[in-house]
């Protein structure tokens, strides 16, 4: 990078990266030079994985908009993947409202129009910057008279695909919506979410759910815990309140859209009105609200702020969250098992239930049939024996006959011997008769 770039002075710097002003040497234009410190073992927390470095140069490419800033080239060395960026020399939009004396809601909205700009163009393309705040809202250059706006650093801005859960615990505390602190998927809502935040400190000087502690601040967010404190908003109109209202809501599903933010009242008719004044030549009435607290606000944050105020180690945390999601899925796997087993034996007591009902039914049936059977069998065997008797009966009166046969039958026998014997007898004698006739 250095045979292209010549580097001057650094212009800040975060966990893992290190930002420097450089000259490029064939045109002597003036760029920022981000160094992201690669990440040498995939088992090490120093540094940044190289898919996360990637997906941050895939946004970057991707995007193009007036006020996002803009990637002009890419390095890598042996430590380091090198991003020359857009210079944005102007320096916080904060810092630039804390130094004037009051500061009026158009030219508040103004600014925050160039926002949401920025944020529309960027959910246009399914992009959540994931870490909205004051550092990361610069200004292009503040000497001039309407000073554009430029959103920096997209380190963890995530492109949000349909049917793809995404989950995961980074940002800055005071800043993330509910359900990054309570671990639930996330979209494009969360960004939302810190636009409220930003505008509420815009507009006050006070931060809605910042605590004594970090844990504090957290359980404010998760609890939608904030108020407007007539000692902050006494000069606020109710649509400015009404605008951060619509943000600060606890379901991303009900929370304000980004089309929905440019098309809100307050941001239409303080436009209109802006219109109409200038059309016309009129001074506008304003409501000028003081910048003292704002200023309060951004020297207390420079001063207390760790680089880049993100979670400490937030990876390992995330991780955790991630073992703890898992462990709860399994949980909820076993609870549904559970179920399903206890619907299962619920269904199989059902089907033994009915086939008893039914075994039951068919066993008195059968039972019956038996009876029947049973009775008929009795009849068959009383009417068997009867027969049997009759048989015998039968038999006796056969036997009776055949003796009184053979009887009658000797008896013949008898009577045929003895009516011969007769016949011979009277043959004899008319055999004697005849003789005698013949002699005579």
């Amino acid at each position: 990078v250095e045979d292209f770039y010549e580097m001057g002075e650094e212009l800040g710097s975060g966990q893992f990266a290190i930002v420097r002003k450089c000259r490029e040497r064939k045109t002597g234009l003036e760029y920022a030079a981000k160094f992201i410190k690669k990440r040498r073992l995939s088992s090490s927390r120093r540094g940044v994985s190289r898919e996360e470095i990637e997906r941050e140069v895939d946004i970057l490419r991707e995007i193009q908009h007036p006020n996002i800033i803009t990637l002009h080239d890419i390095f890598e060395n042996k430590t380091d993947v090198v991003l020359i960026l857009e210079l944005v020399s102007g320096g916080e939009l904060f810092d630039f409202l804390a130094e004037k004396e009051s500061l009026t809601e158009e030219e508040a909205t103004q600014f925050l129009k160039q926002i949401l700009d920025g944020v529309h163009y960027l959910h246009s393309k399914r992009i959540a910057h994931f870490d909205l705040k004051p550092e990361n809202i610069m200004l292009l250059d503040k000497n001039v008279p309407n000073p554009r706006i430029k959103l920096i650093d997209f380190g963890i801005a995530h492109k949000i695909e349909a049917g793809n859960e995404f989950k995961n615990i980074f940002g800055t505390p005071e800043f993330v919506a509910p359900e990054i602190v309570n671990y639930e998927p996330l979209g494009l809502e969360a960004d939302m979410w810190s636009i409220g935040v930003i505008t509420y400190i815009l507009l006050s000087g006070a931060s809605p759910f910042l605590g004594e502690t970090k844990q504090e601040t957290l359980t404010n967010i998760s609890a939608v815990n904030y108020d407007f404190d007539e000692e902050y908003f006494s000069n606020t109109s109710e649509l400015a309140k009404d605008f951060i209202r619509r943000l600060l809501v606890k379901d991303p599903k009900k929370r304000m859209t980004i089309a929905q933010s440019l098309e809100h009242p307050w941001i239409k008719v303080i436009k209109r009105r802006n219109v109409r004044n200038e059309d016309s030549g009129k001074k506008p009435e304003r409501r000028r609200l003081k910048t003292t607290r704002l200023k309060e606000y951004t020297i207390k944050s420079h001063s207390s702020m760790p680089p880049n105020n993100t979670y400490i180690n937030f990876e390992r945390f995330s991780k955790v969250m991630e073992e703890v999601a898992a462990a709860e899925e399994s949980l909820r796997e076993l609870e549904r098992n559970k179920k399903s087993f206890r619907e299962d034996i619920e269904a199989l007591l059902s089907i033994y239930e009915e086939k008893e009902s039914w075994y039951k039914e068919e066993n008195e049936s059968i039972s019956q049939d038996l009876r029947q059977i049973r009775q008929e069998l009795q009849k068959t065997e009383a009417l068997k024996k009867q027969a049997q008797e009759e048989t015998k009966s039968v038999v006796q009166a056969a036997n009776g006959l055949k003796r009184r046969y053979r009887k009658l039958e000797n008896h013949y026998e008898a009577l045929a011997k003895q009516v011969a014997s007769e016949m011979k007898f009277v043959q004899e004698l008319v055999w004697s008769i005849e003789r005698e006739k013949l002699q005579s």
